[in-house]
C-alpha cells in the first residue's frame, strides 16, 4: 500500500517543532498562548 504525504519526522520537528517555534517573535508568540490555555509545552 502506498502512503502518500509521508513526511519524516526530524524534518516535521525542523518546521514545527517547539525550537522552531522558539526562533521566532511570532512563534514564541504562538507558544506563550498555547501555555495560557494550559496547553502542556512540549521540550524538545
Amino acid at each position: 500500500m502506498h502512503y502518500p504525504h509521508r513526511i519524516s519526522k526530524r524534518k516535521r520537528a525542523r518546521k514545527l517543532g517547539f525550537r522552531a517555534r522558539m526562533r521566532t517573535a511570532n512563534g514564541r508568540k504562538i507558544i506563550n498562548s498555547k501555555r495560557r490555555k494550559g496547553k502542556q509545552a512540549q521540550a524538545v
